[in-house]
């Protein structure tokens, strides 16, 4: 499991220095390690919450925080997330599933490194029901493969101009801290071994300190693009792993 732990650490590095939480990848490096299938969408989400979690109370110190912008697409994904958390689906399924998130994840991750660079941004108003509809998909999806849906989430909100880039971000946080806590409520309907998920504590112990490394370089060093671009990069480095995973 060390190195597990090690790929799970730089993941919490690379995806919370962008305010994201990594479970996507974290499920990916699950499934290449051969983790049991019916446990690692529960730790995956867990992960979510200890990474998020220190991004969203930095961020609502630093008032970056936007309820109006992000509070629609809560509406939309609380439910489905919880629902789509218990259901139970094929694990081949599961895996065509999480292959194709990473690779519409991954560019949409090119899409907002991109967005970066654009100034004098023209905000626009997305409607209550586009927003709350956008929401339940991801919602839905995000909670059947037990990842958090930030990483589509904030894309589609740099796409949509609906908010500056530091509001998205810390939008994105909030989004997957609370669709990682009706996903874990999902799961546990489910006939899940809690004792086992214990012994995964090295995990999230790495990305609780890497969590907290990603964090501090967002404030202190690299720029939102050039982290944005370096997490791309990571998922679709997994994404290819994981195709090859299938076609073999």
């Amino acid at each position: 499991m060390t190195i597990l732990t090690i790929f799970f650490f730089i993941t919490a590095i690379l995806y919370s220095s962008v305010g994201f939480g990594g479970g996507s990848t974290y499920l990916a490096l699950m499934l290449i390690w051969d983790i049991p299938y019916y446990i690692f969408p529960i730790i995956a989400l867990f992960c979510n919450i200890i990474v998020v979690s220190g991004n969203s109370i930095n961020f609502i110190r630093a008032g970056n925080i936007n309820i109006k912008l992000v509070l629609p697409y809560l509406v939309g994904s609380v439910p489905f997330a919880f629902f789509g958390a218990s259901l139970s689906i094929d694990k081949d399924l599961f895996e065509i599933i999480l292959f194709i998130i990473l690779i519409i994840a991954g560019f949409f991750l090119l899409v907002e490194s991109r967005s970066y660079n654009q100034k004098n941004i023209k905000i626009n108003q997305v409607s209550k029901f586009i927003s709350i509809l956008i929401g339940s998909i991801i919602g839905f999806f995000s909670g059947l493969v037990g990842i958090g849906g930030g990483i589509f989430l904030s894309p589609l909100l740099f796409l949509l101009k609906a908010g500056y880039p530091k509001n998205i971000t810390s939008s994105a946080s909030i989004f997957i801290l609370v669709n990682s806590i009706f996903g874990v409520g999902g799961q546990l309907t489910k006939d899940i071994v809690l004792s086992e998920f214990l012994n995964y504590w090295p995990l999230f112990l790495s990305v609780l300190i890497g969590g907290q490394i990603g964090n501090f370089l967002n404030i202190k060093f690299l720029s939102n693009k050039v982290l944005a671009f370096m997490t791309s990069l990571l998922v679709i480095f997994v994404a290819v792993r994981m195709g090859i995973r299938i076609i073999t």
